[in-house]
């Protein structure tokens, strides 16, 4: 993890009272300790530990402590020379790293994710990896990391980086205050920090409840914890406890550290106020001092071996994840177990010991670049473009390798086609499948023009998620398309036939959530914005609706009616509004290009049998029962042969991930699906 200034001569500086300032190996100890806990919970048990929000907190420790000496002793901020030295420190051993990892990632990893690994450096070099992580809702929790971006630690970088940044701002308007209005530098500061202090941790307290997976990389979310870090360097000076409590403080913080992970509700709470138990825990170690006991606590972390993993914290924190993730690909394995973790760990320590030795001190020592600001400035621009260099040409190779295989699509890739028995088509041999394998981001639905005017929804959430297409002239029809990221597919084929036709079509969509009524199977946010819908629906009275009526499940070949969705289509269609529901696609257990880029097109793995998958009868009759004026529509004819349900079909894949029907497959389709549509809906 990055930190301010983490040497001996820094740490002599950050004494438990302005009259100590003797070296606290203690410190440097906690982050070793935070470090291992970080690594053996990401190897092990593949849970989220507390100990990053411990290097946040040292972070802004350090940095509080070192800007607060400066200040007081009228030395000059001069943060450019402060930020070029800052990142001139950090910035080598994350380009050392990044450069690592796509070199490991071109020959390990299936071409499918290289577009997210080139995206992610970028985003990592950049200080900016937690809000790519956030706009794409990453599941930091999940438990396979043979399936995470081997750079997705990167999140937590990303935010000390920007941190580093505010801080010195904060500092440098705190000193300007406090000379302008004759006031105590100490005090402003405390007003400044505790202010902030108290606003972002309401921010993450909220926003961890109402979108934890965006809260858990969310700055905002996030500057609480440095915050609390910069309060504690101001009060410690005034903490004076007996040395039997700093004892018994030092150890309850040191048990607390390491009990967190498995005490607390990680994945659904934080980093909101539960947060706060790892952030007093490294606070008690840090008041605890160096309490000169044989039983502190102090001299446990002390100790030569934690002392000199302290040194390593920060590349080892940078190399374990990717060995991990890099492991588990290699292996196709979901963990590494037991033998596999210690051995993950033991080459992340030779990649952070030669990172330290060979990068980090000697970059640290280079006086020469510190003495021109010039020169560090090109250390930085060296350091970037041995990132972009090679991402550049790889993107470039990238997007050249799709034009290829794209080339000559319509002789050969003919998709659904070939499973209309009335055109007796085949696909040509050995021609690569479309679309290719890094351009799967580019098969979702996609549309910008946001619902306005009478159009756009009441209901905030609705508006966000709200999109419409609008003839140039009066509609001849008026859809509106609802349900989750399985109807949005399907919006493929319905907005090429919106355009050709000239009907307006509206699309007010939310990923996993199912159209219907009622809470089984659904969160509060899905139940609450399907009853908005409902509302929106019946109150913009379109000529129909769209959505998919059943949900397929991987684990059972039956799929059933979402809860509520027969009455919801029954009292739609009583208000004059037909409803068109499409059975859903067939769902894997894994994905069906990762399938396809390791076994093969023709492998049993990619083309499950057909009764595995998805039943020959779906609940329509369950439906009609309810809803007997519903046009039901089922293309699992055109998703499965006779005898199986493919990953490729007409040399196109059906698939972008183990559930979701590529757009290439669907535009395939259009011409079938246009015709049942016609025939079910009798326009």
């Amino acid at each position: 993890m990055a930190v301010v200034d983490v040497s001996p001569a820094a740490l002599s500086r950050s004494g438990r009272r302005s009259s100590d300032r003797g070296f606290r190996p203690e410190v440097q100890g906690l982050r070793a300790l935070a470090v291992l806990m970080v690594v053996s919970y990401h190897v092990w048990f593949g849970r989220v530990s507390g100990g990053v929000d411990v290097f946040l907190l040292i972070s802004a420790f350090l940095l509080a402590l070192s800007f607060l000496r400066k200040v007081e002793s009228g030395k000059p901020l001069d943060l450019v020379r402060h930020w070029l030295h800052q990142f001139k420190r950090l910035l080598p051993a994350v380009v050392v790293v990044i450069v690592g990892v796509l070199g490991a990632s071109y020959v390990l990893v299936p071409q499918s994710r290289w577009p997210g690994i080139i995206e992610q450096s970028w985003a990592s070099l950049f200080y900016a990896q937690n809000w790519v992580l956030a706009s794409d809702a990453v599941d930091y929790y999940a438990e396979d990391h043979s399936l995470a971006s081997p750079l997705q630690h990167f999140w937590s970088l990303s935010v000390q980086g920007q941190v580093f940044i505010l801080w010195p701002l904060l500092f440098l308007a705190s000193s300007v205050l406090a000379r302008r209005y004759r006031l105590k530098f100490r005090g402003v500061v405390l007003l400044v920090f505790g202010a902030l202090f108290v606003a972002s941790l309401a921010f993450s307290v909220w926003e961890t409840y109402t979108n934890q997976a965006y809260a858990y990389f969310d700055t905002r979310a996030r500057l609480w914890e440095f915050a609390f870090g910069t309060l504690l360097a101001l009060a410690l000076p005034f903490i004076r406890l007996p040395r039997a409590l700093r004892i018994g403080a030092g150890w309850a913080g040191v048990a607390a550290m390491l009990s967190g992970g498995f005490l607390l509700d990680v994945q659904g709470q934080f980093p909101g106020y539960v947060a706060l138990w790892p952030l007093v825990a490294a606070a008690l170690v840090i008041v605890a001092g160096q309490t000169d006991s044989p039983m502190g606590a102090d001299r446990f972390l002390s100790s030569k071996p934690l002392v000199r993993m302290g040194d390593l914290s920060y590349a080892l924190y940078l190399w374990h994840w990717p060995v991990l993730v890099l492991a588990l690909v290699w292996q196709d394995r979901t963990s590494p177990g037991v033998l596999g973790g210690f051995l993950v760990i033991a080459v992340s320590l030779v990649l952070a010991y030669a990172t330290m030795r060979f990068v980090e001190r000697p970059m640290r020592a280079l006086a020469w670049a510190d003495r021109r600001r010039r020169r560090a400035v090109m250390v930085l621009v060296v350091s970037v473009a041995l990132v972009a260099a090679p991402l550049t040409l790889w993107q470039q190779a990238i997007t050249q390798q799709a034009r290829e295989i794209a080339a000559n699509a319509d002789t050969n890739n003919p998709g659904a086609l070939v499973l209309d028995p009335l055109l007796n088509l085949s696909a040509p041999e050995n021609v690569p499948p479309i679309p290719a394998t890094t351009e799967l981001s580019k098969e979702y639905f996609q549309l910008d023009r946001f619902c306005d005017g009478e159009d756009e929804p009441d209901d905030e959430l609705l508006r966000k998620n709200c999109n419409v297409i609008m003839p140039p002239s009066a509609p001849v029809l008026d859809i509106v398309v609802v349900g989750d990221s399985h109807s949005q597919q399907w919006s493929v084929p319905l907005a090429q036939m919106a355009q050709e036709r000239g009907w307006k079509m509206t699309f007010v969509l939310l990923g996993g959530c199912k159209y219907g009524a009622g809470p089984e199977g659904r969160t509060p946010e899905c139940e609450q914005w399907n009853a908005a819908v409902t509302d929106y629906v019946l109150d913009q009275s379109p000529d129909l609706v769209y959505t998919v009526g059943t949900v397929a499940r991987s684990d059972d070949p039956q799929d059933v009616l979402p809860a509520g969705f027969a009455q919801t289509a029954r009292m739609l269609d009583d208000n004059g509004i037909q409803v068109v529901a499409v059975r859903d696609n067939p769902r894997f257990t894994t994905d069906r290009v990762l399938c396809v880029e390791s076994q093969g097109a023709e492998s049993p793995d990619c083309n499950p049998a057909r009764t595995a998958t998805l039943s020959d009868r779906p609940p329509v009759d369950e439906l009609l029962e309810q809803a007997p004026d519903v046009a039901f529509l089922d293309f699992t004819d055109y998703l499965c042969r006779a005898e199986d349900c493919p990953a490729v079909v007409g040399n196109i894949f059906v698939y972008i991930d183990e559930n979701h029907v590529s757009a290439t497959y669907l535009r395939s389709l259009t011409p079938i699906f246009a015709q049942r549509f016609d025939e079910a809906v009798q326009l």
